[in-house]
């Protein structure tokens, strides 16, 4: 016989691990999913409320002083040092510090040359981008930068053959010339709207030694401009970097930056409080998040997501490929609740593929998706798939069943995939655990090898751009769902193109539109993005309005005991 459980007695004095166990217990209890569902969210009142001030309040910093090993945490392997693979935050951070771009977002969007001495010259018709690039600028291993440089990493970038993530961004340029050292000319092949953003920022590598060694050892043996050079890279334990003495900017105060990898977030919290790290690059748990955010001992930035929080689906799947089917999902899923006993109300409910962080590019007039698994249920039969004895529905003799790969070791969204598993097999879906390291997961959705995953991702919204060809296009690097739609990729062309603001916006209303209606991927939140740093971190901006863009100042901060 099946035990009882007073699931809302445990979740009162639950932590955010025993919440996972709660699940599992109820679901041994035959406590059905509705009944369970609404003794969550009764509870919710418990959870603190709304998120930190966006910056907390600090004293003046003292002056500089040199010296110190900056310590980070992260939640995941290091699996590539590339500028190709800058898309996990744990692989960004640490890109940053090794290279730069001709032009680089700062933490308030702002665009400012870097390896460029200004901002390009434009022609008339937008088609034209001149460069006049810094002089003196030297590679980790002595060798000046030059045009040679940037030429040959855009058109490495341009080059089919290379197959590489960000080739969408180049798609538009027709050449790079170099006609002397120090000028670079970006001939475009119709005016492109996102340039600065998508071109302009990408990352510089070393024609002598990337062409010498080719982009798999590069993953792992890089050489930029940056203030930081790579000291030592092990992917599943440690990166670590330390400061290139002829750094054109000046020396960096600290002497090294570690990145440790750390998956578990009560762990990351701890080496926090102990002081055994500076900073964690991916957010703690929710009420770590919030209770340090109170602690004067840290410095904490809260900031709008553009990732969106998502479980990308394997639209080729027989059993996943009928829209009808993922709209049901949306429709079996109350994602307030997963936003509230998840990640305590500091989050919103995603309606789209673009963030309401986007401003007037973001769309809230698009199909939404209350939860109703009534109409998950209408949907299910309209499409066949039949209730069978065991409780997971059948069409054609196949059951409607996939495997959610999630990064292993995420103790974050692993209870928000169990959650969302509770939800599914209530309206006849079973969607199966596992677990994987992240390379293997972005490298099998890229090949439409998975089912299914959960992680955050930015489809539009890359340094506050709205497009974003490398996920939605049906030909993108990073079309981790498979999805394939012909108006969408028309449109991310039209928007590419598309000069005036106004009808842009209009163009992304759309794509938010389609996708809506289409849900290639369940759509699920955006977070409040919590950046933790203790207050022994000196230099840091006054304010931010992209978390992960804060590191890149690094080479300005100093540590103060």
């Amino acid at each position: 016989m099946a035990r009882s459980v007073d699931v809302l007695a445990l979740l009162r004095q639950a932590s955010p691990v025993t919440r996972r166990e709660i699940l599992k217990r109820a679901a041994l209890g035959g406590i059905s999913g509705p009944a369970l569902m609404a003794m969550l969210r009764s509870d919710a009142s418990a959870a603190p409320a709304g998120p930190a001030p966006r910056l907390r309040q600090r004293s003046q910093d003292g002056e500089p002083v040199q010296g110190g090993t900056l310590v980070l945490t992260g939640h995941q392997e290091i699996a590539s040092l590339s500028p190709d693979d800058t898309g996990p935050t744990v692989h960004w951070v640490m890109i940053t510090q090794i290279h730069n771009a001709l032009v680089e977002m700062d933490e308030n969007l702002q665009f400012n040359p870097v390896l460029a001495e200004s901002l390009p010259e434009v022609s008339e018709d937008g088609l034209t981008y001149t460069f006049k690039l810094r002089q003196g600028v030297k590679f980790h291993d002595g060798e000046e930068f030059t045009s040679e440089d940037v030429k040959y990493t855009y058109e490495w970038y341009m080059n089919p053959d290379n197959a590489a993530i960000n080739a969408a961004d180049f798609a538009m340029v027709e050449a790079v010339e170099a006609p002397d050292p120090y000028t670079v000319i970006v001939r475009m092949k119709e005016p492109y709207a996102p340039f600065l953003a998508r071109v302009a920022s990408k990352f510089i590598v070393p024609a002598h030694y990337h062409s010498q060694v080719g982009e798999t050892e590069y993953k792992g043996k890089p050489i930029g401009t940056g203030p930081f050079k790579l000291k030592e890279w092990r992917p599943a334990e440690y990166t670590e970097v330390e400061a290139f003495e002829d750094h054109f900017r000046g020396r960096p105060y600290l002497d090294a930056i570690r990145e440790e990898v750390v998956p578990e977030p009560s762990v990351r919290a701890i080496g926090l409080e102990t002081g055994e790290a500076h900073s964690s690059v991916w957010p703690l748990t929710p009420e770590d998040n919030i209770r340090l955010a109170e602690d004067s001992n840290f410095v904490v930035f809260v900031t709008s997501a553009f990732a969106v929080n998502h479980f990308p689906l394997n639209n080729k799947l027989p059993q996943l490929s009928d829209k009808r089917v993922r709209q049901a999902m949306m429709y079996a899923i109350d994602r307030e609740t997963v936003i509230d006993e998840i990640f305590q109300g500091a989050a919103v409910v995603a309606t789209s593929n673009l963030s309401p962080a986007m401003g007037d590019f973001y769309n809230p007039n698009v199909k939404e998706y209350p939860y109703d698994p009534d109409q998950a249920n209408a949907l299910l039969d309209e499409a066949g798939w039949v209730m069978g004895s065991d409780g997971v529905r059948e069409k054609d003799g196949m059951k409607l069943s996939f495997v959610c790969t999630t990064i292993t070791g995420d103790q974050t969204r692993r209870p928000e995939a169990e959650l969302v598993q509770q939800y599914l097999k209530e309206v006849g879906i079973d969607m199966q655990l596992q677990e994987a390291p992240v390379a293997t997961i972005l490298e099998q959705l890229r090949k439409g090898e998975m089912d299914a995953s959960l992680f955050n991702w930015t489809y539009g919204g890359d340094y506050a751009d709205p497009d974003d060809g490398g996920t939605l296009r049906s030909d993108g690097g990073s079309n981790f769902s498979q999805f394939q739609n012909a108006r969408v990729d028309e449109l991310l062309d039209a928007g590419l193109r598309e000069i005036d603001r106004e009808k842009r916006i209009a163009i992304y209303h759309e794509i938010q539109e389609i996708i809506a209606e289409e849900v290639p991927f369940l759509f699920i939140s955006y977070w409040d993005w919590y950046n933790i740093f203790s207050s022994k971190v000196k230099g840091l901006p006054e304010s931010a309005l992209v978390g992960d863009q804060i590191y890149a100042k690094a080479y300005q901060w100093w540590i103060e005991e």
